[in-house]
């Protein structure tokens, strides 16, 4: 990837179904967190195509493994995998791969994340210790990442140095601000994990 494009350039998400001609880079990004941090509405907001779900309705059986804690009005969850497309200037096409969020779907992480060029991180700062599990696997899976804090009207506020130690956060680790159901806002969010990567593979970073 040679330059990060803005996020005024990127493609309306109400693009066509096929891939531009422009199209030079294909990347697979995991759109990743915890249960209920908003990976879902953030596909939704920024796919240029119909996005895929696999959502299926909470039960009372489920009671027990999700905790529902600061999310009680979330009525479904991600069983295998949320799907969309966004492509941006310079010839990037982003394949974004959205996680389960919960620890009984791990099983699923190797699958999901082979071939991914990074991951965007969601938090949630009412459950921060939620996205623990998470990081972890991100980091063991050796993905570069950016962390992005989805705002809710409700929503506690930290610094970024209380945030960046409280999420044992490298300096270079991208953390940004954003409302997954705003198009702009999520495609910043994206952007900053695109020019992550494209720092990181910058001859400079040799």
């Amino acid at each position: 990837m040679a330059s990060a494009p803005s996020s005024c350039s990127a493609a309306s998400p109400a693009g066509g179904l096929h891939l531009p001609d422009s199209a030079r880079e294909l990347v697979k990004i995991l759109v990743t967190g915890p249960f209920g941090v908003g990976k879902t509405t953030l596909i939704d907001a920024v796919s240029e195509i119909r996005p895929l779900h696999t959502e299926e309705q909470l039960t009372e059986a489920s009671a027990p493994l999700d905790d529902l804690a600061g999310v009680r009005d979330k009525t479904t969850t991600t069983v295998a995998i949320d799907f969309g497309r966004i492509s941006l200037t310079g010839g990037i096409v982003l394949y974004l791969f959205g996680t389960p969020g919960q620890e009984r779907f791990r099983s699923l992480w190797d699958d999901i994340a082979h071939g991914a060029l990074g991951a965007l991180v969601l938090v949630d700062t009412r459950r921060i210790d939620d996205s623990f599990d998470v990081l972890g696997l991100v980091e063991e899976s050796g993905l570069p990442y950016a962390v992005a804090l989805n705002h809710f009207p409700d929503s506690k506020h930290y610094t970024e140095e209380q945030l960046r130690r409280a999420l044992d956060l490298e300096p270079a680790t991208p953390l940004v601000t954003c409302d997954a159901r705003d198009t702009n806002a999520s495609i910043d969010a994206l952007l900053a994990l695109v020019q992550h990567l494209i720092a990181r593979n910058s001859p400079e970073t040799w």
